[in-house]
């Protein structure tokens, strides 16, 4: 897959391949799922009705509840399945998702959960920041023109009171909702040698920490736009994160990620 001194150092994990068709846009759609169920399905009919004009690509993290199947993500638009078989959490299935997006020739990918609660509405504008020359995009629930909708408590006190302002102060940029994994990337930005995210040690989701302290520190085009973010009214949460011991992890991720403590040597 890759050539270059540079590339051939990558690490991502190993994954299927799954295409259904041809390349047919210079952005990407990346949704990396596990275990969505009707969710994901529903979200990808949402999608199709609005009609977004950029390949979609699904990174399963291996699923077993049968939504990955390759024939029906067919019928519903996605251009590619990759399901992850290597080690790690999201940072590396979005290491998957970037290196063959990559290596497809994309210039730049916008990144969204699969689990329903993110406005798809958005996206034609984050499309939009990356063919202005925008590096990095971060979806804003808290922003004018966005929304929040039973967002749990203890995760909007997270998000506005340690999260965004750890993040801010380590990036030298003013964000308001770091927590949200509605974003874009530019080619260029995540090829910087000085960025390096291919690497192991971004396996569960520091590397949305990481990066989203490196683009302003290295000069590139930053911008938050503001999104839309429902949860469910009753029953579980739908997330990865859960109990105490889940926070404490997320917390321990955002002081090393704020510190440098993921800055590539060498």
């Amino acid at each position: 897959m890759a050539t270059s001194k540079q590339e051939s150092s990558w690490q991502y994990p190993s994954f299927q391949c799954h295409e259904f068709r041809v390349r047919a846009s210079r952005f990407s759609v990346c949704i990396p799922v596990i275990n969505e169920g009707n969710r994901i399905t529903a979200q990808l009919e949402r999608m199709a009705r609005f009609g977004i004009l950029a390949d979609i690509m699904i990174g399963d993290g291996g699923s077993t509840d049968g939504s990955n199947d390759p024939e029906k993500l067919r019928r519903l638009g996605v251009r590619t399945l990759l399901i992850k078989t290597g080690p790690g959490k999201l940072s590396a299935q979005l290491r998957m998702l970037f290196v063959y997006c990559i290596e497809q020739g994309y210039e730049g990918m916008v990144t969204l959960d699969g689990n329903g609660k993110d406005g798809i509405e958005a996206i034609p504008s984050f499309l939009e920041a990356l063919e202005q020359g925008y590096d990095f995009v971060q979806g804003s629930r808290f922003l004018p023109g966005g929304g929040e909708h039973n967002t749990p408590l203890d995760r909007k006190l997270g998000a506005k009171l340690i999260h965004a302002p750890l993040l801010s102060l380590a990036a030298g940029f003013q964000y308001t909702d770091t927590t949200n994994g509605f974003r874009a990337f530019s080619k260029q930005f995540l090829l910087d040698p000085r960025v390096q995210p291919f690497r192991d040690i971004f396996d569960t989701y520091n590397l949305h920490y990481y990066l989203s302290i490196k683009a302003p520190r290295l000069g590139y085009r930053v911008k938050e736009l503001p999104v839309t973010r429902t949860y469910p009214e009753s029953g579980p949460t739908p997330s990865k994160i859960s109990g105490i011991s889940g926070k404490i992890a997320i917390l321990k991720m955002l002081v090393l990620a704020a510190t440098g403590r993921y800055e590539p040597h060498g």
